[in-house]
């Protein structure tokens, strides 16, 4: 019976090991929330794999007589080490409230009585108040024994206390997480002062450690996921920010020129006044629309705006600028301000009064990657545009295309001269 008890309890101490060692390896190997927290769980684990070294060379020698020195040593140093995992979570706790350690009369509190507990320790190797043993190397606790885990108790009693007064500091996975290490640690060491729990108390331990370095891994991954959405979401407010700003900030001259078109209109060409005003009504409203989107728009949107604006142009530069349409392919959504932007860029940069006529093609199709929108013209090649400028800025829209829909914007220079601009909506 006794020899399947030492077995049952070898296994056990080796089944504690391996756990212990392959948690460490795991704490080296996984990225934790920032350093100091990492080189914790390090030493957290790796004195709790020395703690369970220190019982099994104890276990083994146990009942050896000639073996006893080594066994009074083993037990010295498997109670020293076991003693340290209970001051633990105190810097655990003041580090995760944002206070320093040095300063606080928790953490200097849980040192005095750590350090009792180690005095009484010496006491106890130096004589047999505590505990001694016999010839035969067994061990046997006297009736003061119990007085000196008392230390250890008030570790684990302050450190539930200054929890339950830091609980608005942590997350509710950390207070959950220190919750389930220090609670049954101390109901573990108050049983263990009565009854020889020592195999017991390795595991609970073992597994209130491992619990709580899980929920706080886990409360960090969630903190880290949230960090993440929120960055995402302030670049997305960042980039309409700026397409809002870039809108209000619509070329001067551009304004100036249309309503002097119009001005001259009204006595040569009322019909063609009309019609450019109401061009220009559209593409204004367009505009100031595309403000209060943040979503994505149906492309057939984007079309009527960039008609309304190339129908402006083309009536302020009459044999100057033409533009032909291909675009069979509308039923898919872009990010708003994409297509027109694309277009004003050309006419911009490309548009010479005293040059070749400047022609735009514009083209829509269906492919396996998705929906293409082709932006062609005939003037001079792509020069990458300063996000200063006054409009909308390209940089800006192929930003928003990949935060967005995942889109992508490519730019390459035309045959025959001029540039090709292609934008790919992938499908959803």
């Amino acid at each position: 019976m006794i020899d399947t008890i030492k077995l049952i309890g070898y296994c056990s101490a080796s089944a504690m090991l391996v756990l212990m060692v392959m948690a460490l390896v795991y704490v080296i190997v996984i990225p934790a929330s920032d350093r100091w927290s990492k080189n914790y769980f390090i030493t957290f684990f790796s004195l709790l794999t020395a703690c369970v070294c220190a019982c099994g060379v104890s276990a083994l020698c146990y009942e050896k007589p000639e073996l006893v020195q080594i066994e009074i040593v083993s037990c010295f140093i498997e109670a020293l080490l076991i003693s340290t995992l209970m001051p633990m979570p105190t810097p655990l706790l003041l580090h995760s409230s944002n206070e320093k350690i040095k300063d606080s009369k928790l953490a200097r509190a849980v040192i005095i009585l750590w350090g009792v507990y180690v005095i009484m320790m010496v006491v106890g190797q130096l004589t047999d108040f505590f505990y001694i043993f016999t010839p035969e190397n067994i061990f046997i606790r006297k009736k003061w024994y119990p007085l000196m885990l008392i230390p250890l108790t008030l570790i684990m009693l302050l450190n539930i206390i200054g929890l339950i007064r830091r609980r608005k500091k942590l997350s509710r996975r950390y207070f959950i997480a220190f919750l389930i290490y220090l609670l049954p640690m101390s109901a573990f060491i108050i049983i263990h002062a009565y009854t020889d729990i020592e195999l017991i108390l390795f595991f609970g331990v073992g597994v209130c450690a491992l619990s709580m370095y899980s929920l706080i891994l886990s409360d960090n991954i969630m903190q880290a996921i949230r960090q993440q959405r929120e960055i995402v979401e302030q670049e997305r407010e960042i980039a309409r920010q700026r397409a809002g700003i870039m809108v209000l900030q619509m070329r001067p001259h551009f304004i100036y020129n249309t309503m002097m078109s119009i001005y001259y209109l009204c006595k040569q060409d009322a019909d063609k006044a009309q019609q450019v005003t109401l061009d220009f009504t559209t593409y204004l409203r367009k505009n100031f629309t595309a403000l209060a989107n943040e979503e994505l728009v149906p492309f057939k949107e984007e079309l009527e705006h960039t008609r309304a604006y190339l129908a402006v142009e083309q009536a302020q530069h009459e044999d100057m600028l033409f533009v032909e349409y291909d675009t069979p392919h509308i039923n898919f959504s872009v990010p708003s301000l994409t297509l027109q932007p694309l277009v004003e860029n050309a006419v911009k940069h490309s548009l010479d009064p005293n040059g070749d006529p400047l022609r735009i093609y514009i083209t829509t199709r269906q492919t396996e990657a998705g929906s293409e929108i082709i932006v062609e013209n005939n003037g001079v090649d792509y020069r990458p545009a300063d996000d200063n400028e006054p409009h909308i800025a390209l940089s800006n829209i192929r930003q928003r295309l990949e935060m967005m829909c995942k889109g992508e914007m490519t730019i390459t220079p035309r045959e025959g001269g001029g540039t090709v601009v292609k934008v790919i909506i992938p499908q959803i």
